[in-house]
């Protein structure tokens, strides 16, 4: 009988088992939010924030329209709740372990269930986690979170710290009427919230991300780390570095599958409490992953099983990328090397900073992801920096980035600005670094953590070590170094250390080494002598650094993007509204001011945008193809910025709706592969070819020098070998002797890169004016249309004369594969156009064609040849 007994339990117990231990509820439905002082709550959406909630319930106006903003202050001097209630059934409640999983809170919160206080926050960086079982019951329960105004909380912090730190530049504390008292620093939340000098300030409060309530029995699986030890050709070593929760004593089995397949299995005693288990792993031939461009993204599936009786107790899957990634810097003649070496290569990583999409996080669709993320892949990047001011990217960004084969810099989340040293907050900071280490350690595409965003290089260049020194003494200038090197230079590369030691530390963005300055022969490099000091753009081949993580230059959107976001009344740039979505201070002047250098006065609003981006594509194109021609010297070229956050005009190259600017096209032509590139000094013009390329490649090189109307000035062919992963010059020739016939400003010099099969591989301009001293003339354009699926057309277009930046302008959401390019006369050229929504024929008639030409007043329009 007793035999029986015990056979029944262990039949019990393995049936139990085998159903799913791990139950999980998404606490997303029946919120309610209200301020603290009010009496009425209004529906809420979770996740979201309080002003998203406010707006969809009608009580604020669009926050972006105009100058709302400025209305909106109030919102963030208040404290708000959040309540719920959601039923619990008997089987979640009959589970050993039932917690409620807050995936992040906004910022300072305080947490009951069913009135009872299980919680306080104060990071909104932080997956917060609290057992919950005692204070549930059967049925009903009511969850209520209190969010502290993080402005009240930040001005608390900031009279008690005993001393001031520098004001941060880009905390708009004033727009927030709070005079001087910048208290951005004092909380772990987004810097941009409270301003920057590309966005608005909206400092937010809410439910950011999702609630789960998670419920099992006997042991879960925390985290599993697969720790890469040896990648050879023909095997790679792994370590699956396994962090187990037991709830009791008792054996278990571990078994580890990769791609489906069992590839090593461990029994083990569990103890109460955490278990960390190691399993060796091995992969024969395994396949690499690799950057766009260099090759495909294999990611594989790592299976982790807890099994009891072949039970299943608990499981964890993680998507790892195999791929020997170091950062290498070795002495030279001129300094330091700083470039990425990926599965033995050189790599020169292409790119660009990015920021979170959105001011209100809770508006970045999974679709927003995805079409960001291949708006990098189109333009040929393969590395892209998360900048400090804003958030670690939720999940779905990094799987993306593994996918697709995009490197991240990582930055952690410090920018522009010192911060406080005081116990609560380092201990604070220890736990962010470490969750979001751990979180993302595992992901290929994570090359690189950073500590922080220019704040070395604020403190060494922008005054505030001697401004602390001259109004505070010598004490508390010690106190926010030290500060500043309890973080960056001890706590943060202890954590990478501890948890991801394969992963290369960089203290500071830019910086030469630990502690030291940026210069340009070592470490990476900011160059804003190009629009902060109103260098000119061929400053750009001057400043070359190892590696230039930062430079931009700025455009307004395109017009029917400002159209969202105005009134008719508001077009002008120097409108009140206007300059309110202008966040730099002299941003509208520095426009101007390159814009007189390099082009004609637009005649009018419309065209003032259109020509403002075209500028910054210029720029863009100096500036990239400066860094790209001095490889390997120079290994890195990440502009500022690829995206908005809300309607501005800004560094980005994509505005805040999702429209390509002139400088994405451009960009995607200068990061190709193989590209070629001009370039002129006063004596010499030069035509080198760069290639990222593993392999060297034969090619024909083609150069020919026509005027405006076609006709053939001069020739040039030649075979080539073009040489992989560098940069190298291979035509020349004098300038006065290509130039000396023909008038300068009616020529264009073609060159043409083509393959052994006559395909051509790449297209360089090159003209010997600026575009204002350009003798440009009326086109006659013909454009034919060939459908091709249900929503993609294909364009084929031709001029009879030369055409610059011709612009493609329709009023819908469809996308062009190429537009703001230059025309050649009667040679064709085809667009892509996706995602139209009508008929070939209703699309042709409405489409219009627009060029540099179209921008000249009439006075201006055509100049006699």
């Amino acid at each position: 009988m007793n035999k029986v007994f015990k056979f029944l339990c262990l039949l019990f117990l393995v049936s139990s088992c085998q159903e799913e231990n791990l139950t999980v509820k998404n606490i997303d439905v029946n919120w309610e939010f209200k301020a603290v002082e009010d009496t009425v709550y209004l529906p809420a959406k979770v996740p979201g924030t309080v002003h998203s909630n406010l707006l969809t319930n009608g009580v604020i106006e669009d926050p972006f329209f105009r100058m709302n903003e400025k209305e909106l202050q109030w919102i963030d001097k208040k404290d708000w709740e959040y309540q719920t209630v959601f039923n619990v059934d008997k089987k979640t409640l009959s589970k050993d372990k039932v917690q409620l999983e807050f995936k992040g809170l906004d910022t300072y919160a305080a947490i009951y269930l069913n009135d009872s206080l299980l919680l306080t926050t104060n990071n909104m960086f932080l997956c917060w986690e609290v057992d919950c079982k005692q204070i549930l019951k059967s049925g009903k329960n009511h969850l209520k979170i209190v969010f502290q105004s993080p402005i009240n909380k930040g001005l608390q912090k900031r009279a008690n710290l005993g001393y001031q730190l520098p004001n941060a530049v880009n905390d708009q504390s004033e727009n927030g009427g709070l005079g001087k008292k910048q208290v951005a620093v004092f909380s772990r939340k987004p810097g941009y919230h409270f301003g920057w000098d590309w966005g608005p300030r909206l400092v937010t409060s809410g439910v950011w991300q999702e609630v789960y309530l998670k419920a099992w029995d006997k042991a879960s699986i925390n985290d599993v780390y697969i720790k890469q030890q040896k990648v050879e050709a023909s095997l790679a070593e792994f370590q699956a570095e396994i962090a187990i929760e037991a709830l009791e004593k008792f054996t278990a089995t571990v078994e580890v599958f990769v791609d489906g397949v069992l590839k090593n299995e461990r029994e083990l005693e569990l103890t109460k409490g955490l278990n960390q288990i190691n399993v060796p792993l091995t992969i024969k031939n395994p396949e690499l992953w690799w950057t766009n461009g260099l090759g495909t993204q294999k990611l594989y599936d790592v299976k982790v099983v807890l099994k009891k009786w072949n039970g299943t107790i608990a499981k964890k899957t993680e998507r790892v990328g195999i791929r020997n990634l170091q950062v290498v810097q070795k002495k030279d003649k001129a300094g330091e090397s700083f470039y990425f070496e990926l599965n033995g290569h050189p790599v020169f990583m292409k790119g660009a900073n990015y920021i979170p999409q959105d001011v209100f996080l809770d508006r970045v669709t999974v679709d927003d992801y995805k079409k960001i993320i291949q708006d990098m892949v189109a333009a040929n990047y393969n590395m892209i920096r998360v900048w400090g001011g804003g958030i670690y990217e939720k999940d779905i960004f990094y799987d993306l980035c593994d996918e697709h084969g995009i490197l991240v810099w990582q930055d952690f989340m410090f920018a522009c600005a010192m911060y406080p040293g005081n116990d609560s907050f380092l201990e604070n900071v220890k736990k962010e670094a470490t969750y979001q280490v751990k979180r993302l350690r595992n992901h290929p595409s994570i090359a690189l953590w950073c500590g922080n965003n220019e704040n070395l290089t604020a403190w060494e260049n922008w005054g505030w070590k001697n401004e602390i020194y001259n109004h505070q003494g010598k004490e508390v200038m010690d106190t926010v170094w030290k500060a500043y090197t309890d973080v960056f230079h001890d706590m943060l590369p202890k954590v990478v250390k501890s948890f991801d030691e394969d992963t290369f530390y960089w203290a500071s963005s830019p910086t030469s080494e630990m502690g030291k300055d940026a210069t340009l022969t070592a470490g990476d490099y900011h160059y804003w002598g190009v629009w902060g000091q109103q260098s000119p753009f061929e400053t750009f081949d001057e400043f070359i650094p190892r590696f230039m993580s930062e430079y931009g230059f700025q455009s307004f959107p395109e017009f029917n993007s400002v159209e969202k976001f105005t009134k008719e009344e508001d077009w002008d740039v120097y409108s009140e509204v206007m300059q309110s979505h202008q966040r730099h201070p002299i941003g509208n002047k520095n426009i101007a001011h390159y814009m007189q250098s390099w082009y004609r006065k637009p005649k009018d609003f419309d065209s003032f945008l259109y020509v403002s981006q075209l500028l910054q594509a210029q720029g863009m194109q100096m500036a990239i193809e400066a860094h790209r021609r001095n490889m390997p010297y120079c290994m890195g070229s990440l502009y500022w910025q690829i995206n908005d956050c809300w309607p501005v005009a800004s560094w980005s190259t994509i505005d805040y709706y999702g429209k390509w600017k002139a400088a994405h096209f451009k960009v995607k032509d200068l990061y190709k592969a193989l590209k070629g590139m001009f370039y002129a000094n006063k004596e010499m013009l030069e035509f080198y070819i760069v290639s990222d390329a593993l392999q060297e490649q034969p090619a024909k090189l083609h150069l020919k020098l026509i005027d405006f109307r076609g006709e053939e000035l001069y020739t040039y062919q030649q075979d080539i070998n073009i040489k992989s992963n560098r940069s190298q010059v291979y035509f020349k020739t004098s300038l006065n002797d290509l130039l000396m016939k023909y008038k300068s400003s009616k020529i264009v010099l073609q060159a043409q890169v083509l393959d052994k099969y006559q395909q051509v591989l790449d297209e360089s301009l090159c003209y010997f004016e600026k575009p204002k001293d350009l003798d440009l003339t009326k086109p006659t354009i013909t454009k034919k249309m060939i459908r091709r699926e249900k929503n993609e057309i294909e364009l084929v277009l031709k001029s009879d004369v030369l055409v610059k930046n011709v612009k493609l302008v329709a009023n819908g959401d469809e996308t062009f594969s190429n537009n703001y390019f230059d025309m050649l006369p009667e040679q064709e050229y085809t667009v892509k156009v996706t995602d139209v929504a009508v008929n070939a024929e209703e699309y042709l008639a409405g489409l219009r064609i627009e060029s540099l030409l179209n921008t000249f007043a009439p006075d201006d329009s055509i100049r006699k040849q």
